[in-house]
């Protein structure tokens, strides 16, 4: 089944610009990590550098995935002195509130409330309208230092909070606009963390949808998929790479890229758009070869004749 990998939309959208665009307080002076030379899967990297951490992570299984640890290792190489450890004892001390607040309470729509009320009422946690495109929304540090960020880091917040509480939720792989599911025995939620953890039946979905399409888009079946835990991180990742590119930053952008494909190394198109990052960087034999093995993966791709052209400018042979 293919992934969807949407970008985050949604209210504090403007069509058509980046708005509230600023770049974390430590100024950009190159990237601290050495680029993928060869395959998009081989990393040299020193044994204990933010790209060799995010590999190894990302090779495990999904159900193996701690999702907060490795979106903080996508935080790190932006902020490569980062240490995870601080960030996930915050997760566990907003579950633990969430349990002392309980008491005996133990029936889970109840615990789901709670946790809500903490996560937003009690930490005012928020959907970051004023700056959406600030790529701080996208570093989970960042939204948990600020308590404000998109609906896909608030997201992992509510779900992490709730994993350690033994809630049964789930990422919803909804257009534009990251939910979580709520999914019980009799019961399924849908909750939108960017606005205040707002809660609707699932066959309210239509609503969330109106908001960021005005009525013009009717739900599907595909919009309510469940996420898996890569499916997130390749989103999160999705986010930083529009955002970079938005503003030609291709340094990042390339590093976002590059980790999508140790996430997805069959995702055909993220070789494409790592071939034209790098031509842009004057990187031309490292951009044919991914330009390459895009055309080789995908020779029917209505992209093709493109790419084919960009690689006789390049002085390749395709």
């Amino acid at each position: 089944m293919p992934t969807m990998s949407w970008v985050e939309g949604g209210e504090g959208r403007k069509p058509g610009a980046v708005a509230g665009y600023a770049s974390p307080a430590r100024p950009w002076d190159g990237p601290s990590y050495p680029t993928c030379t060869t395959d998009a899967r081989d990393v040299t990297a020193p044994a204990s550098s933010p790209r060799r951490d995010f590999a190894r992570a990302a090779a495990r299984p999904d159900a193996d995935l701690d999702l907060a640890r490795v979106a903080l290792l996508i935080a790190r190489e932006e902020y490569p002195q980062l240490p995870p450890e601080p960030y996930l004892a915050r997760l566990d001390q907003m579950a633990e509130e969430v349990r002392d607040r309980l008491g005996q309470e133990s029936a889970p729509p109840v615990v789901l409330q709670e946790l809500l009320d903490v996560v937003y009422r009690r930490h005012r946690f928020q959907g970051n309208r004023e700056a959406y495109y600030d790529p701080r929304n996208s570093f989970l540090n960042d939204v948990l230092d600020r308590r404000k960020g998109i609906p896909l880091t608030l997201g992992i917040v509510v779900l992490e909070v709730g994993w350690r509480l033994g809630l049964p939720l789930e990422g919803v792989n909804f257009p534009h606009h990251f939910l979580v599911r709520y999914s019980g025995d009799v019961l399924q939620l849908l909750v939108d963390p960017f606005d205040g953890g707002q809660v609707r039946f699932q066959d309210q979905a239509q609503e969330f949808l109106d908001r960021v399409y005005g009525g013009m888009v009717r739900v599907r079946p595909s919009y309510l998929e469940a996420a898996s835990r890569r499916d997130m991180l390749v989103r999160l990742l999705n986010n930083l790479k529009s955002l970079y590119s938005n503003v030609s930053d291709d340094v990042r952008a390339v590093a976002a890229v590059e980790r999508i494909l140790l996430l997805r190394p069959d995702a055909h198109n993220e070789h494409r758009e790592l071939g034209l990052l790098l031509a842009r960087l004057g990187r031309a034999e490292d951009a044919a070869r991914h330009l390459r093995t895009f055309l080789d993966r995908a020779p029917g791709s209505p992209e093709a004749p493109r790419v084919r052209a960009i690689l006789r400018d390049l002085g390749e042979d395709s």
